[in-house]
């Protein structure tokens, strides 16, 4: 892991848990085990959303609702930036500057207010630096 704290995009936690997802599962969970170890994780409420309706609704085995509680009430230890107005604000500033989506500006945006150094997702611009925060596909 690099120096510095690391923001996990919701799709790298879901497949952490997913165990139908092969490499991507065997990759997600070292890279969450790895922040557990290190105390650099960082994760917005956004994110923690998602993952409860991803992993209850959406994987091939949903887990069973109290087992995601159990797991987001445990990720709640990490620090976990609040979606409040200001965040909001400025993602839509991203949103127009970068033409990307509103809702990946609030995870961008989430990550740049909890000062991390790295964004892991599969879901932008591999390599991209926004505002000081690096974006990286942890799968490629």
């Amino acid at each position: 892991m690099p120096e510095g704290k690391v923001f996990l995009d919701t799709n790298i936690i879901v497949y952490a848990h997913d165990l139908s997802a092969g490499r991507k599962h065997e990759v997600a969970l070292k890279a969450v085990l790895d922040l557990w170890n290190s105390g650099q994780g960082i994760l917005s409420t956004q994110v923690l959303q998602e993952f409860f309706i991803s992993v209850t609704r959406k994987i091939p085995k949903p887990i069973e609702i109290r087992g995601a509680q159990k797991i987001v009430e445990d990720l709640l230890e990490w620090e976990v930036i609040i979606n409040d107005g200001d965040l909001i604000l400025a993602s839509i500033d991203l949103h127009v500057r970068y033409h990307c989506s509103f809702w990946d500006s609030m995870i961008i945006q989430a990550a740049i207010k909890g000062r991390a150094s790295l964004l892991l997702s599969e879901d932008f611009s591999d390599g991209q630096t926004i505002r000081g925060v690096k974006i990286q596909n942890p799968f490629r």
